[in-house]
């Protein structure tokens, strides 16, 4: 049961993936929840690593799509000026807006990535879609309140993951 919720990668940030990391395992297209992931939950504008990324990302003609289990006007509102694609209500962990994403681009599983912060929502959501995940630490330390509670029940999976997979730790890049 743990492993559904290991990731295939972690990686302090999302900017230190890059587009040749990405292309040197086959993936053709980045997935990634919207808070505190992509931007800070309480902080729609991006940080200008944010923006730097993303252009790397689209210079290398590599789509980045959000799939988020916020509503449309939510995500909408925040990526207002990333102008970036997105599935919103994703109902992560649920499979269903990674496999939306993924038949939109017409990708097969494993050239996409899915990243996010969170074990019990996008890791287990990557797995249960047959796709490679990362996961980053949070952008800050707080939270929304419904996240919070995900956060309670991290903890206990973050130690057992930690007694059955003790080589599990953040790298700097994908290795």
């Amino acid at each position: 049961m743990i492993k559904q919720f290991k990731p295939t990668w972690m990686i302090p940030a999302i900017y230190n993936v890059t587009p040749a990391q990405l292309r040197a395992r086959g993936i053709k297209a980045v997935f990634a929840d919207l808070d505190n992931t992509l931007i800070a939950w309480d902080n729609p504008d991006g940080t200008p690593e944010l923006k730097k990324w993303m252009h790397a990302l689209q210079d290398a003609g590599i789509p980045l799509v959000v799939v988020s289990n916020n509503s449309e006007p939510r995500i909408a509102k925040a990526l207002a000026t990333l102008e970036l694609p997105f599935v919103s209500r994703a109902l992560k962990p649920l499979p269903l807006g990674i496999a939306k994403a993924r038949h939109n681009l017409n990708l097969r599983r494993d050239e996409v990535v899915m990243v996010g912060d969170q074990y019990i929502t996008d890791m287990w959501a990557a797995h249960l879609a047959g796709v490679n995940s990362i996961l980053v630490k949070p952008l800050v330390t707080t939270d929304a309140w419904n996240t919070r509670i995900n956060r309670f029940f991290e903890r206990f999976i973050k130690l057992r993951l930690a007694h059955v997979y003790p080589d599990m730790h953040f790298q700097e890049e994908l290795k």
